[in-house]
């Protein structure tokens, strides 16, 4: 089993001592979190995200807005919020609503307060692998997980990501690709989307459809991502049916306790590094 709990104790203390020699210098770390209504899954992401805040000295800061905000409202918001020096890093949590629009809304959110990476021009670096400074938080946290995987390195495996979205699936198989791999992007349209994933030696799972897979869609021996997280009747299910598919994967993603834990890692890492350029962009202008 690939365990994000432990991978996301080990990548924390470096993450606390680099909050610590922050506030040494007088900057607290601070992280906002726009939401629009009050999505059951988000809520348990956010919860998470304050949780870890706490533990390693980051400030998180949630602006809930009425289910009924309209696309000029949540713009409004966050063009507020990205002028505010002691806020470090924005996010716009998804889902949104029904009738509210990612692309209409995403430019909003100040470039280098974009932390996890939804304005149009860091998805746009990302794709030219020109590089950016904020990798989208849950794609990050499957490479590192890939990182500790037995497959590592990815150089020539056949990966099949499932699911297409702007928000898992396209950044994520732009950096498996990144790592030499061949992926496979499946969707809802896919003609047998279990061709493709029986195929793969890596499969990553972002449909946000719970149970989806189960060993009947992998090969022996596969190691599977599962980023899917679906509150039900009150429980936190994935996209893969865990017991049915560990039967014959060597590495898989539990949830919760997966994706989730590095991602919120992932994510703080981009707060702190957006807040240590803020801080040295404060002492150039000072110096000068």
């Amino acid at each position: 089993m690939l365990d994000g709990r432990a991978v996301a104790n080990e990548l924390r203390a470096g993450l606390a001592a680099r909050t610590a020699a922050l506030r040494a210098a007088g900057v607290l770390p601070r992280l906002l979190v726009v939401m629009v209504g009050q999505d059951e899954s988000s809520l348990a992401y956010v919860r998470g995200m304050r949780t870890l805040g706490e533990r390693i000295g980051v400030d998180v800061v949630i602006d809930c807005l009425p289910l009924g905000s309209d696309d000029a409202g949540i713009r409004a918001a966050l063009e507020r919020h990205g002028a505010d020096a002691a806020i470090h890093g924005i996010i716009l949590q998804q889902p949104l609503p029904p009738g509210r629009s990612i692309r209409a809304i995403a430019d909003a959110i100040p470039v280098g307060k974009d932390v996890d990476g939804t304005n149009p021009f860091n998805q746009g670096r990302l794709a030219f692998a020109t590089g950016t400074r904020f990798v989208p938080a849950t794609p990050a946290a499957v490479m590192l997980l890939l990182e500790r995987s037995a497959k590592w390195p990815l150089r020539g495996r056949d990966v099949t990501v499932v699911g297409r979205s702007n928000v898992v699936g396209l950044p994520v198989s732009l950096l498996i690709m990144a790592q030499n791999a061949t992926v496979t992007v499946t969707h809802k349209e896919t003609v047998d989307i279990r061709a493709h994933t029986r195929r793969a030696e890596i499969v990553v799972v972002a449909a946000g459809s719970p149970r989806l897979v189960d060993a009947e869609w992998l090969r022996d021996g596969a190691t599977v991502i599962d980023v899917g997280t679906t509150m039900v009747n009150g429980k936190l299910l994935g996209d893969v049916n865990f017991e049915s598919a560990r039967t014959v994967a060597d590495e898989i993603t539990p949830v919760p306790g997966g994706v989730g834990p590095v991602t919120n890692v992932a994510l703080m890492r981009n707060v702190i590094s957006a807040a240590e350029a803020a801080l040295a962009h404060t002492s150039r202008t000072v110096s000068f």
